[in-house]
């Protein structure tokens, strides 16, 4: 893998109703299901499919997909997801996201952990069919908690992961491998190059300016809501609701060894959760684009 300089802007035009695709994208535990409960929220109410209820966080589908669906490549390569190799999966990846596009009728919403990189030679992310990206960060002392959970391994790993460069995961029966990188790298290949069309959001920020936040992300994507069905939006997408459905009906994108996807939904845990050692490994290992995002205080400036 190789980290590039790329925009993934520079071919497309703004226009007034956007067509193509729209990332939301993140690294892992970062906040990208809380941005896509919402987004799914809202286009049902600004569209007049209010159902009078919470949608369903396993039918997400409906509105956002993802682009590592194992079937699309077994599809068009013909043969099993497993016996596909890496180099056939990334020759495949625009096609796959082409195809997603053009079977869209306008904006089409699409999860990724994908760092914004060159991939065996092919970019992760197809410029040609896209629109525009939602870019959710999170502070990677928390993020450390959680993906540990996630991953049903110990925060040492989880630390060891975010710093591992170049990091892919597997290829399943159900998905194919992402690129994600190292956090820090991650981060940077999304966020390095401002631009009008990639709208950047802080977790620590949806928390605690929740309405300002979603409000201005739906005033960058065009969606014409009124502040009541904002109010319903967010409500309906908040993480006490995902976790009560999660609790009566389970959740699809759970990991098998995670004991539940919706965790604690908070900010800081770090403080009473990570060892002086395994503040500084991250802070060592990230402390640039740490700095970037304000993440880096001066207590943590100080640590050896």
């Amino acid at each position: 893998m190789t980290m590039t300089e790329s925009d993934p802007n520079e071919t497309v035009e703004g226009a007034a109703r956007p067509t193509g695709i729209l990332w939301v994208a993140s690294y892992p535990k970062s906040g990208n299901t809380w941005t896509r409960a919402f987004l799914n929220n809202l286009l049902k109410i600004v569209q007049g499919e209010d159902e009078g209820k919470a949608h369903d966080i396993n039918r997400m589908a409906e509105y956002t997909v993802w682009d590592i669906s194992a079937k699309r490549y077994a599809r068009l390569l013909d043969k099993p997801a497993e016996e596909l190799t890496h180099d056939e999966i990334a020759q495949t990846r625009p096609q796959v996201q082409r195809e997603i596009a053009e079977a869209t009728d306008g904006l089409a919403i699409v999860k990724t952990h994908h760092a914004l990189v060159l991939d065996r030679g092919v970019p992760t992310i197809n410029f040609e069919v896209t629109s525009g990206a939602v870019y959710v960060v999170r502070n990677p002392l928390d993020v450390a908690i959680s993906f540990a959970a996630h991953l049903g391994r110990s925060v040492d790993d989880a630390i060891g992961t975010m710093g591992a460069p170049g990091l892919e995961t597997g290829v399943s029966e159900k998905s194919v491998y992402e690129v994600y990188g190292s956090w820090s790298q991650h981060v940077e290949s999304w966020t390095r190059k401002p631009h009008r069309t990639v709208f950047v959001m802080r977790y620590e920020d949806m928390l605690a300016h929740t309405r300002h936040v979603f409000a201005a992300l739906a005033d960058h994507l065009l969606l014409d809501a009124t502040p009541a069905q904002l109010d319903l939006a967010i409500e309906r997408s908040s993480f006490a609701e995902m976790r009560k459905q999660e609790d009566a009906e389970g959740y699809r994108e759970k990991p098998e060894v995670a004991e539940r996807f919706f965790r604690s939904g908070t900010s800081g845990q770090w403080r009473d959760t990570l060892s002086e050692e395994q503040i500084a490994r991250i802070v060592r290992r990230h402390h640039v684009q740490m700095a970037r995002f304000g993440y880096l205080t001066p207590e943590l400036e100080a640590l050896p």
